[in-house]
């Protein structure tokens, strides 16, 4: 019995191996992720959301250097819409939840010849509680855009992360990465 399980795991592993999944940051510092990432410089973004969503993308791609010189070749240009809409209404036509949204266009260009390399959206919405203490609401609203803001931010670095990873960005006679598609 112990032999056969020993053997269907053995089995289950070679299945997995084949099935093409590799950890995306596979080659440390050095593999196409990390040095893409470390490449990119993030374009001013217009308003206070846009500022909370820069410095959440600075912190990512500074993270993801690891002290390398990074040179920036590429250009990140976001463009956010946010916006807040009231629904459950009560009878006297008060409103007693909002959702506030948070929607991101953003553009991976290359900085020397203006060439947009990936062109992609993000967004995230949070729900918010309107209750009789007009500061509570705008603290809420104040606190759901910071989180929308690092969502966002995630979502962007993950998909430029899987375009990296797929040969997105490398020069035009450069070799694609080993296991690059």
């Amino acid at each position: 019995m112990r032999a056969l399980l020993i053997s269907s795991l053995i089995a289950a592993s070679l299945l997995l191996g084949g099935c093409g999944l590799r950890p995306l940051y596979a080659s440390g510092s050095g593999g196409a992720v990390a040095t893409i990432l470390a490449d990119i410089d993030v374009a001013p973004i217009e308003g206070h959301e846009g500022w909370l969503v820069r410095n959440a993308l600075r912190d990512r791609l500074v993270a993801a250097q690891n002290g390398q010189g990074a040179g920036k070749r590429l250009r990140l240009d976001v463009r956010l819409e946010d916006s807040i809409t009231g629904f459950g209404v009560r009878a006297d036509d008060a409103v007693t939840r909002e959702r506030r949204t948070l929607r991101a266009r953003y553009q991976l260009v290359d900085a020397g010849t203006g060439q947009v390399l990936l062109d992609a959206t993000a967004f995230s919405d949070a729900g918010i509680d309107v209750v009789g203490s007009e500061y509570a609401t705008i603290a809420a609203e104040s606190t759901a855009l910071e989180r929308l803001s690092q969502a966002v931010a995630d979502q962007i670095v993950a998909r430029i992360a899987v375009f990296a990873d797929r040969g997105g960005g490398r020069e035009p006679d450069a070799p694609a990465a080993p296991g690059g598609q």
